[in-house]
């Protein structure tokens, strides 16, 4: 059997150290390399889940999902010399993923698919509580944790989203996501095709040889739809491993006002919901499948990818769909914003581009 190594590159930058990360595919143990002291330090016994390594924000710890004879368990490390803080046995069957709180104090583990069980472990390993919302069927898909690290979003294959409270942790509400959008107070924005002009949109670009062709290519626009609306659900394949559906991808913004999500049985929508209501604000139904969105890190405004050769931005304000002027055909599928939010990283499966926004002049 080959050797193969996944590469994680999860490097960490601060004024005491740089590290690289690398985890074998036979689960023998991890590498840290500094790139300061040039020391090596080794940990073992990692487990290959969805993801198996999560750092606090300010970069302090770092938790590592572990599998010793049979049993899953969380070791906490301090990033400044690599020694263990804590080490603890998890009440999972199978550990899938582990993510801290941004405030660094709390560490949610969640089990299986199989299983619906989410766990919220301290810093020193206590166990804070326990959450289930059913115990049939498929379980949690998805998390996020508010910016406030005061709510945690857990999505599910049954096509919801809970929402815990950081002080019981208890569901404080739950967000559904019907194939209809029925209710007034939610604006549903379309997207449609229109007839190539020359108008230009607020995003500036390197100049290229393709710009002026690209002015005259398929362009799109949002419509505001007449509720109710249908939106375009899939049946899933029941019979298939990695079903297409439940909510697959959720994110608060910044300022913890909204919350993103895609349901998979519903590809071609994106929810967005506000938190301070708890109730459902806008729905971006889009012409293909959404592949991949993002917040601004410094203000409520999401980028929206759907594999087309265009990029997506809504904000309170509205929505707009943006052409990118790329030479061939630049299908985006992957997206990142600067942590500054003045450009954002544009990745197709071979390219990837960088365009900025411009900034409204204060007169």
């Amino acid at each position: 059997m080959g050797f193969y190594v996944f590469i994680f590159l999860s490097t960490k930058i601060n004024k005491y150290f740089l590290v690289s990360f690398f985890l074998f595919l036979r689960q023998l143990r991890i590498t840290v390399w500094s790139l300061c002291t040039k020391s090596v330090s080794y940990i073992k016994y990692p487990k290959a889940c969805q993801q198996g390594i999560a750092f606090t924000k300010d970069g302090r710890y770092m938790a590592v999902a572990e599998r010793r004879d049979c049993k899953d368990f969380v070791s906490i490390f301090v990033c400044s010399d690599w020694q263990l803080l804590r080490h603890f046995d998890t009440e999972t069957q199978d550990l899938f993923g582990i993510e801290w709180a941004p405030n660094g104090c709390v560490l949610a583990a969640w089990d299986t698919c199989l299983e619906y069980k989410i766990l919220l472990y301290s810093l020193d390993g206590r166990l804070l509580s326990t959450y289930r919302a059913y115990e049939w069927s498929l379980g949690i898909k998805s998390i996020a944790w508010s910016p406030s690290s005061q709510f945690l979003a857990i999505g599910s294959y049954d096509e919801k989203v809970r929402i815990l409270n950081h002080v019981t942790w208890k569901k404080i509400t739950e967000f559904e996501h019907p194939a209809t959008v029925a209710s007034s107070k939610t604006i549903v924005y379309k997207e449609v095709e229109k007839s190539p002009s020359v108008e230009t949109e607020r995003l500036s670009f390197p100049p290229t040889r393709a710009l002026a062709s690209s002015l005259f290519s398929t362009q799109s626009k949002y419509d505001v739809s007449q509720v109710p609306v249908s939106l375009q659900h899939i049946k899933p394949v029941a019979d298939r491993a990695n079903p297409k559906m439940g909510i697959g991808m959720l994110a608060f913004s910044p300022d913890n006002c909204f919350l993103a999500t895609k349901n998979d049985n519903i590809p071609n929508a994106v929810w967005i919901w506000d938190i301070q209501k708890l109730k459902l604000f806008v729905v971006l139904e889009q012409l293909c499948a959404v592949q991949s969105f993002q917040w601004d890190p410094r203000q409520p405004r999401l980028a929206v990818c759907t594999g087309s050769s265009k990029v997506y931005l809504w904000s309170p304000a509205g929505c707009v769909s943006v052409q990118v002027p790329m030479e061939g055909d630049f299908q985006i599928v992957s997206l990142a914003w600067h942590c500054s939010g003045d450009s954002v990283a544009l990745l197709s499966k071979d390219n990837f581009c960088v365009c900025y926004l411009e900034r409204e002049e204060v007169k």
